[in-house]
């Protein structure tokens, strides 16, 4: 595919950074020269310096004879008119605006035709946001995703010394739940991937990672460490749009509070929030602060600022003195992964938690949705199965005679309500959503094609 991504930042580069490494002709955007040097010097892109709300930037850029157009910049405005020229002006096929304006979100009405004509909008606070509610919901997760509506869930745990699966083989899972949904897709053992074979052992501090049922998911957590308590008491440091949305949403079953900078924010924040939230107006690497305010109590620690070193800061701070669970916002992805495992239990990248949902856009076939697991060592795909057995190249056919590449997997089947864990002799059907999972991500394109039907259905 042919690629104009308009912007350089964060979100700009993990993107590049994905898309590049499929051999897609990419060509980023900005208005910064020195951002844009360091960004060709580390991939096979074109650079090109200007404004991407200028006809004559884009036309430069080659926008007459792109697949795809991504903008996002900084802001809103900018890049829903840069998507209004490129549709309008240029007729790229596919537009994709990042906003982070509810209310641009609240009115899709303004996204029609007649409007700013985009096709797709993503919104990276609202991703985090809900990435976080669900670590919140799941509290011994380091990692939740959901398929097919949420009735799947892939799920990474680090299973804990003493748990009925420690030191045992993974087998042991299925004797001890027979009636559970459930695979181990993957186990991380200190930062190398193990294969998951019947007679892999599982040992205390692995990362397991697992596809299942939505209902038994909890069920299966117990076999691999103890159940934390419900999160209820929650401190946020940060009342910017994510901590905002945040508190927001889990403010009707926690008590929260958070610590902002800027009074002005707070005032603001006052009004957003029901009033058993309890906004403050300070430092959140203040030590005092946090002691006053009983930090020691809190069952979890959120590190949502705009500044990665405060928010690192923070939280092992936060952690020293007693915090259950700390959680950062952190965007340099070499900090997080330093971070992570160590004093902070979880270093969430902003980048990463927004690319799987606009992957879902960029990919072939119908792929309904994308995720990037643990830091990018695996990615899984849900895709709907179309046509039939002329037509299609996986409908009619059992799992075990499907050309699937070499490091990819087929995880479970979802067939209307009924969740299928796969297993050799299953059979896909049409309309049935396929969740896969890829070693690599190379292999991404294979598994496309695989779920693209053939002309004759149509």
């Amino acid at each position: 595919m042919k690629i104009l991504i308009l912007g350089a930042g964060q979100v700009g580069t993990s993107v590049a950074e994905n898309l590049v490494s499929e051999h897609n002709d990419i060509t980023v955007i900005d208005t910064d020269g020195a951002r844009l040097s360091v960004l060709q010097d580390r991939l096979d892109l074109r650079g090109l310096m200007g404004n991407g709300t200028h006809v004559s930037t884009l036309q430069e850029a080659g926008a007459a004879d792109a697949d795809l157009f991504i903008s996002c910049v900084t802001a809103d405005e900018s890049n829903l008119v840069a998507c209004k020229i490129a549709k309008k002006v240029f007729n790229v096929p596919r537009c994709i605006a990042r906003v982070r304006s509810s209310e641009f979100l609240d009115h899709e009405e303004l996204m029609a035709e007649d409007g700013f004509d985009v096709d797709h909008l993503i919104c990276p606070e609202r991703s985090v946001t809900s990435y976080i509610e669900k670590l919140v919901d799941i509290p011994e997760a380091l990692q939740v995703v959901d398929f097919a509506g949420g009735r799947v869930c892939a799920v990474t745990v680090r299973a804990a010394a003493g748990s009925p699966l420690a030191d045992q083989p993974i087998q042991t899972l299925r004797e001890r739940l027979p009636g559970a949904d459930v695979r181990i897709i993957a186990i991380f053992r200190n930062n190398r991937l193990v294969p998951p074979e019947g007679d892999t052992r599982i040992e205390p501090g692995d990362e397991v990672l697992f596809l299942a049922n939505t209902r038994h998911v909890r069920q299966i957590i117990r076999e691999l460490r103890e159940s934390d308590k419900r999160v209820k008491r929650v401190m946020i440091a940060g009342g910017g749009n994510i901590g905002l949305r945040l508190a927001r949403g889990i403010s009707d079953h926690c008590d929260v509070k958070v610590i902002e900078r800027n009074r002005k924010r707070c005032e603001f924040l006052a009004t957003q929030l029901p009033s058993r939230s309890l906004i403050l107006n300070g430092d959140a690497t203040d030590e005092n602060l946090l002691e006053d305010e009983n930090v020691a109590e809190m069952d979890l620690f959120l590190a949502l600022t705009s500044d990665d070193e405060d928010n690192i800061m923070s939280s092992l701070l936060a952690k020293r003195m007693g915090a259950r669970r700390v959680i950062a916002l952190i965007g340099r992805k070499s900090y997080g992964e330093l971070m992570e495992g160590g004093r902070i239990d979880i270093a969430i990248s902003p980048s990463e938690a927004t690319i799987g949902e606009l992957l879902r856009y960029v990919r072939r076939g119908d792929v309904v949705s994308v995720h990037r697991l643990r830091h990018g060592v695996t990615e899984a795909l849900e895709a709907i199965a179309h046509g039939d057995a002329k037509s299609s190249k996986v409908v009619g056919r059992r799992i075990e005679d499907i050309d699937l590449p070499q490091g990819a997997t087929i995880g479970a089947v979802v067939r209307q309500d009924e969740v299928l864990m796969a297993h050799h002799d299953t059979v896909i059907e049409s309309d049935d959503h396929v969740i896969v999972f890829v070693a690599h991500q190379r292999l991404i394109a294979q598994v496309e094609k695989l779920f693209q039907v053939s002309a004759t259905f149509f």
